[in-house]
């Protein structure tokens, strides 16, 4: 039972429509609508019962709280009605955060979507022709030329390997549809240690159940042979299907068929081998220093019949999921009445083109992800030497310390690469507070916490957002009680 005088305090707030029609607001009303400003009222009043309740109000502040009613409730107006999608600065160190949106687009993808999106467009229309088209075609001329730069020709033929690829929104429906053109009501042979869950809660066996394939384990958790595989085959087995570890790995006492052993084993079984390369780098990341994560050129020249594969990670695009391989078998599955399901939209189309275009180009820099991958440590430390010097406040003390940037989105797990990280430290504010702080800015930055300290790694950051973090940072800091020593530096 509330108290009495929990119950006066509730007595003593104004009703909803009584708040929303008072004159104070009728210039909002005038432009926002009465509807917008009584759904603001009513939520800025169910916040004060909360706090209430919660007894954060009590008789000798809540005249205080009344008094913030109007402010309160044209601030949640403005909020209601501005976008929830917002530009943030990720200072994290992660290049492919799976919650921010994993790989940005360059400005030639967001001009041709702008361009696209803006207009009509030739997205399913022959021009030559003037007959109806494939969307396929904008992107397929230029994997096409991919694949015949990266793979080696036929000795017999002089010809490269006959390889298509189609699109759909993601790789797990990339993956789904695999599954269900190839294996629908048959087997398919997977190690148990690489049945993976990725975020969300996204697991391979239920996507294979959605596809209607039964899933045939064989292997242990940490090692499964070749003869493993060869011993499940069976009349009901459809596929053979590796799975790319996208974000663990197995050590110790671990073994693994090489994928070499398990081509010709398809081969010799006449079925296809499918892996699921997760993350889909179109570049070598040995140039990075990166040694153990595979490309799709890889894969195909290995013999691999079909690979699955992201497009908003390793290579940097938007979010898509791409299925290369054996012409023959991307076609059954153009074929596959999911595949208009799960197909992409023009915008998708726009900004894969501008990307792939990039990689014919071989402009790299141009891609944001790999370029934030090719930076060196010490060119990230020159940026953050020059943003430290510029923080003109002795609220604040900075260091620049060693660390590691990690590529995240669910590739490579245990690959990291060096960095130099901003170390900020308030006084009489907690790293926690700060970063609160920081993310409640008009433009949030999003940094890490360790050692007490708000760590901001400028490699994930762009260049011209460094201005944006100083200022920041100077506001955030404007009002602390008591100011410390400033010591940016080595």
């Amino acid at each position: 039972m509330k108290s009495t005088s929990q119950s006066d305090l509730y007595r003593k707030l104004p009703s909803v429509d009584d708040l929303a029609s008072h004159k104070n607001f009728k210039e909002l009303v005038a432009q926002e609508g009465q509807s917008t400003v009584t759904g603001a009222a009513r939520e800025v009043l169910a916040r004060l019962r909360e706090e209430i309740r919660e007894q954060r109000i009590t008789p000798e502040n809540l005249e205080l709280a009344l008094s913030g009613l109007d402010d309160a409730i044209r601030n949640q107006v403005r909020s209601s009605l501005s976008f929830s999608l917002r530009p943030i600065i990720n200072a994290t160190g992660v290049i492919l955060h799976t919650n921010f949106g994993r790989a940005p687009l360059s400005p030639s993808a967001i001009n041709l979507i702008r361009d696209i999106a803006c207009s009509y467009s030739n997205l399913e229309f022959d021009l030559e022709s003037g007959k109806r088209g494939k969307r396929d075609v904008h992107v397929q001329r230029l994997f096409r030329k991919l694949f015949d730069e990266n793979l080696p020709v036929q000795s017999d033929t002089k010809k490269s390997p006959n390889i298509a690829t189609i699109v759909v929104n993601n790789n797990a429906a990339a993956v789904l549809l695999a599954l269900n053109t190839l294996a629908e009501g048959g087997e398919v042979i997977v190690s148990r240690g690489e049945l993976v869950e990725i975020g969300g809660s996204f697991r391979i066996p239920d996507v294979m159940s959605k596809s209607n394939a039964i899933l045939r384990e064989v292997g242990t958790t940490n090692r499964t042979r070749v003869g493993d595989y060869a011993n499940a085959i069976n009349e009901q087995t459809k596929l053979l299907l590796r799975v790319h570890r996208s974000n663990f790995q197995i050590t110790g006492f671990t073994e693994q068929p090489a994928i070499a052993e398990l081509v010709e084993l398809a081969h010799k079984a006449d079925l296809p081998l499918m892996e699921d390369l997760g993350s889909g780098a179109l570049f070598d990341l040995r140039t990075v220093g990166i040694s153990d994560e595979a490309t799709v050129f890889d894969s195909i020249h290995s013999g691999v019949d079909v690979v699955a594969y992201s497009g908003d990670k390793l290579l940097g695009g938007p979010q898509s999921g791409m299925l290369t391989g054996n012409s023959g078998l991307i076609e059954r599955m153009r074929a596959n009445s999911l595949f208009r399901a799960l197909r992409v939209d023009k915008l998708i189309y726009a900004a894969l083109e501008a990307t792939l275009l990039a990689y014919a180009k071989h402009d790299f820099d141009s891609i944001p992800a790999v370029r934030m991958m090719q930076l060196s440590k010490e060119s990230i430390g020159r940026r953050a030497q020059a943003a430290a010097a510029q923080i003109q406040t002795q609220a604040l003390t900075i260091e620049l310390i060693e660390g590691e940037s990690i590529l995240g989105g669910g590739t490579a797990p245990s690959a990291t690469l060096p960095t130099r990280l901003l170390a900020i430290s308030v006084y009489e504010m907690s790293a926690d507070q700060l970063a609160t702080r920081l993310r409640t800015c008009s433009t949030p930055i999003i940094g890490r916490v360790e050692d007490g300290r708000v760590l901001l790694d400028l490699r994930t950051v762009f260049p011209e957002q460094d201005k944006i973090i100083i200022a920041s940072l100077q506001e955030t800091v404007s009002k602390t009680a008591k100011p410390a020593s400033s010591v940016p530096g080595e």
